[in-house]
């Protein structure tokens, strides 16, 4: 169990950073409209929200004292290098806590705002707090590169070739993720 979660939440972070490398600088800043948060926002926010959660996650509330999360969403950051580091500070704060975790730890409980989960049922809240997140960011990437969009799955058009590849292979039990993240 705990192997598969590893490799859903490295993969998610692959899709964030494969969608990133794909834009201009110009593009992480920007937003849509008034409302709605530009990539950069979103990885402050995912930055914040990962260093509290994962930071001694199995010992202290996910909800630390320390973070500031109406400071998520105000824009501070103003060059990639710097949405490249809180991405990278914050996944690596995620994998140091779920990389030595075991099975039998997933059904301890840990506290978020108080709220008892099991490690199991933090882990899901968790990845799916991310895959939001994440789709988020690629779908924005995606707008604002337009036609000149590298594909991070099927491209549109290639289902019947990608399912002959699949097809013709031989039969075998693995995670859809293994051999998508050769480049890093």
């Amino acid at each position: 169990m705990i192997d598969s979660l590893r490799k859903l939440y490295r993969y998610y972070h692959h899709l964030g950073l494969q969608a990133m490398k794909q834009i201009p600088d110009e593009h992480l800043f920007e937003q849509p409209n008034e409302v709605s948060n530009s990539i950069s926002l979103i990885v402050k926010h995912l930055h914040g929200n990962m260093l509290s959660r994962w930071t001694d996650f199995l010992h202290s509330d996910g909800e630390k004292e320390w973070r500031q999360r109406d400071d998520e969403f105000e824009d501070t950051f103003t060059t990639r290098e710097e949405v490249n580091t809180a991405y990278a500070k914050g996944w690596q704060c995620v994998f140091d806590a779920i990389d030595p975790l075991t099975d039998e730890d997933l059904s301890r409980i840990v506290y978020i705002r108080n709220e008892g989960h099991t490690v199991l049922e933090a882990i899901h809240r968790q990845l799916g707090h991310y895959a939001y997140h994440i789709g988020q960011i690629v779908y924005l990437a995606r707008m604002w590169k337009g036609n000149d969009w590298e594909s991070l799955s099927i491209p549109k058009g290639a289902s019947k070739a990608f399912n002959a590849r699949k097809f013709e292979a031989q039969k075998e039990q693995k995670h859809f993720t293994d051999g998508l993240m050769k480049d890093e």
